[in-house]
């Protein structure tokens, strides 16, 4: 503990508590993980995925990169989503962004510095995608926040759109995508009414 001796501390006391309240809860924890939903989000530190849906761990399976960004070429992603629908056999999967993203307020500006442009250059095509209806936003603040719940509407037209998603819907498997938005203003959740449960089940937005 030469290094960060606050967080071991932290450690230490947080699973002294948890044994204090459950003392099965670790072995438990060990023995098997049953989740019921695979959260696709933002890598943000302000947006703690268990703690917003005030889920224990366990209950969430989590995916967390800039600007919860489904590419299809994202083999990381394509792992965690192929294991939860195919083994885990989670029934929802929740795409979550959140207001004030700072990945998806770059794809507003000029090109950053590589590697980030790369990844970043998703969300651009989604603000390409929906130019005509951000161009006529004037308020900048307002744009943004619409570019962050598009990029959501996005990203779960991709995920519907995966290998594994088409797949576990051809074979009768209960499985549903969600779109959520977050406002770190208030800690408040908002369903952006895209959730899909079958293939061409809602039109969505162009995937990034």
């Amino acid at each position: 503990m030469r290094y960060l001796p606050q967080l071991f501390a932290n450690n230490r006391r947080w699973s002294q508590e948890r044994r204090s309240e459950d003392p099965s809860f670790f072995e438990r924890q060990a023995n098997s993980q049953a989740p019921r939903y695979l959260w696709i989000g933002c890598a943000d530190s302000r947006v703690p995925a268990n703690e917003i849906v005030g889920l224990e761990p366990g209950e969430l399976f989590v995916h967390r990169n800039v600007a919860n960004v489904v590419a299809a070429d994202d083999l990381n992603l394509l792992s965690v989503l192929q294991f939860a629908v195919d083994y885990l056999r989670v029934p929802h999967v929740i795409v979550c962004g959140h207001y004030g993203c700072g990945g998806v307020q770059a794809a507003l500006g000029d090109p950053v510095n590589p590697p980030l442009e790369e990844w970043v250059a998703h969300i651009r095509r989604v603000r390409r995608a929906h130019d005509n209806e951000l161009s006529a936003i004037t308020d900048d603040t307002l744009r943004w926040q619409r570019l962050c719940e598009l990029n959501v509407m996005a990203q779960v037209a991709s995920v519907c759109d995966s290998h594994v998603v088409r797949s576990a819907w051809q074979r009768g498997q209960e499985l549903v995508v969600h779109g959520w938005i977050y406002d770190l203003r208030d800690g408040l959740l908002t369903d952006l009414d895209v959730s899909v449960n079958g293939p061409g089940t809602i039109p969505l937005p162009g995937s990034a």
